[in-house]
């Protein structure tokens, strides 16, 4: 069984930043244990072990040198600033939403199967307020949306709660408002579905919609999509 991975406290990520803000994220980073100490307002001790938890926990990766280490942000760690990021502006401007970038790709047919699955066609006639399309919008984002992902993780999501039938148990999704912007037009009445249990890796965003979106906005495989996603 696969190790949970372990989300630093507010004093990892507080660390975190500081490697940020030194240069960790563009690139590797030369760090001393007391220059960082100081920075933390902490002891040497404390410094070093923050390190320790946050490269155990895969955030950052370090390499020793005589007077000091290297230290690299992971796109673990990334992501992590990114969700903190995207918090920090929601308290600052007063909005929530995210932005992200790709390209229209063909599935592999699940989604059709699943989201006619009466356990949860009834929770996105109730909570959705439509009856979604038979079928999933596949999108392949970019390499500059994929950094910005992990800023949905701020966002407060519709929860399309699991159920069982008689010969199985199908896992919960979490589904975010979104307005699909097209060459070819806009849905304002779409959203973004997680489902907990994916293939998909963080590359690839599943969109529903009440309307067929390749049909309604003349979308085919390659056309660039932007996708505002709200809560």
């Amino acid at each position: 069984m696969a190790e949970t991975q372990q989300t630093p406290g507010s004093d990892g990520v507080w660390t975190l930043k500081h490697l940020a803000l030194a240069g960790a994220v563009e690139g590797e980073a030369k760090v001393s244990c007391a220059e960082l100490a100081d920075r933390l307002d902490a002891s040497t001790q404390t410094a070093s072990r923050r390190l320790q938890e946050l490269e155990s926990g895969g955030y950052i990766e370090r390499e020793m040198v005589s007077d000091g280490q290297w230290v690299a942000v992971t796109d673990t760690g990334e992501g992590l600033l990114q969700a903190e990021y995207e918090v920090y502006r929601r308290i600052f401007e007063g909005s929530a939403a995210v932005s992200l970038s790709g390209t229209v790709t063909s599935g592999m047919g699940e989604g059709r199967h699943y989201i006619t699955l009466s356990g949860y066609m009834e929770q996105f006639r109730s909570k959705l307020g439509y009856e979604p399309f038979a079928g999933t919008l596949n999108v392949d984002l970019d390499a500059e949306s994929v950094r910005e992902r992990p800023r949905l993780d701020a966002l407060d999501p519709v929860t399309i709660e699991g159920w069982e039938s008689e010969d199985r148990t199908y896992g919960p999704a979490y589904c975010n408002p979104a307005t699909l912007v097209t060459p070819g037009g806009t849905c304002e009445r779409a959203h973004v579905i997680a489902p907990e249990r994916t293939h998909h890796g963080d590359d690839h965003l599943e969109l529903i919609a009440p309307e067929r979106l390749r049909e309604t906005l003349d979308l085919s495989d390659g056309t660039e999509v932007t996708i505002r996603v709200t809560e």
